[in-house]
């Protein structure tokens, strides 16, 4: 009873729209179409190598096609390790039983889009991308004149208050003191 209502609330966090969306992407880089459900097309983890071969060449030299489970899972782990050296954050990437057992597909989907969002920080990739492109740090530089003329102005943000104050403003029922006798 517990497992399926623990099923439920994963499965209820899968977003189709956004597996639609990671699955189209990497279609496009990988040049063909899902035979298969996205989750099960990607449970092997062959494509996943396939698509960081194409961001990163050589990635992962060598895919197990074939063989034992544990040949096949070690395919989803190259690939983890492969989008770690390519940028993509430690807490980003799914765990292997998340995607081998499909218990957290939703977090497989995060971290496709983790991955689609670091290709933006590499030249190199002339696109497609995958979900919106990271800030980057615009740091400014101010003389010491134009800090000093900042501390004696007053932000835009506190606004004026043109002599008001707060004096005998009364905001809701006042405190009331009740004794037990």
């Amino acid at each position: 009873m517990l497992q399926r209502q623990v099923q439920a609330k994963i499965f209820a966090k899968r977003n189709p729209e956004e597996e639609r969306e990671a699955q189209e992407w990497i279609e496009t880089i990988l040049g063909e179409k899902f035979q298969a459900p996205y989750e099960d097309t990607l449970r092997d983890g062959q494509i996943l190598c396939q698509l960081i071969n194409k961001l990163a060449p050589g990635s992962v030299p060598k895919i197990n096609t074939s063989g034992a489970q544990f040949k096949l899972m070690e395919n989803i782990q190259k690939f983890q390790k492969a989008i770690m050296a390519y940028g993509v954050a430690e807490l980003d990437v799914f765990q292997t039983v998340d995607l081998w057992e499909k218990k957290d597909i939703s977090q497989v989907t995060t971290t496709i889009f983790a991955l689609g969002r670091t290709t933006y920080k590499h030249p190199e990739w002339r696109g497609p991308w995958l979900g919106p492109k990271p800030s980057e740090e615009n740091k400014r530089e101010f003389s010491d004149d134009v800090i000093a003329a900042g501390k004696t102005a007053i932000g835009l943000q506190a606004g004026t208050n043109k002599g008001a104050t707060q004096a005998g403003q009364n905001m809701g029922a006042g405190r009331k003191i009740i004794l037990n006798k």
